[in-house]
């Protein structure tokens, strides 16, 4: 029996993402992270509109490691460029394209409304895809990513 795999980016996504407010201090943004049990927040603006990601790791370089104060410095000053994203509609081609072309490992995902509904991720791509699609965009992301021992 053939395998069925997911054709779009809502069939495989996290559905619902709690997003860290741009207000909210470094340290609300940590504990947030260890709540969730994850590494990496959407960053939300007080339009309700997403402004950016922000990882464990940018709290870590960009913040402490610049003697940044996490209980007062804002998510929002850690927010740079322009957030990668995709719509739900959209296919886990498209996803993978970006993933790979953008060497991220997930994407916040925007509904019709251009709001944040949910997220997909690498873990998701692999089990929405053939073995061979899961492997193209583990290497191009591990190519790209600078390697820290």
């Amino acid at each position: 029996m053939a395998t069925q795999h997911a054709k779009t980016v809502a069939e495989a996504m996290h559905k619902g993402a709690e997003c860290v407010g741009e207000n909210e201090s470094l340290l609300d943004a940590a504990r947030l992270m260890e709540r969730l049990d994850v590494g990496v927040l959407p960053i939300c603006g007080t339009d309700d509109r997403l402004k950016g990601m922000l990882t464990d790791r940018d709290i870590v370089v960009k913040a402490l490691a610049h003697d940044q104060d996490p209980s007062t410095t804002t998510v929002g000053s850690l927010a740079q460029g322009t957030p990668v994203i995709i719509q739900e509609g959209a296919s886990i081609d498209e996803a993978l394209e970006l993933m790979r072309e953008h060497a991220i490992k997930r994407l916040p995902v925007l509904d019709e409304n251009r709001r944040l509904c949910g997220m997909i991720s690498e873990g998701d791509i692999a089990t929405a895809v053939s073995a061979s699609k899961t492997g193209q965009l583990v290497g191009a992301i591990a190519a790209e990513q600078p390697q820290h021992f």
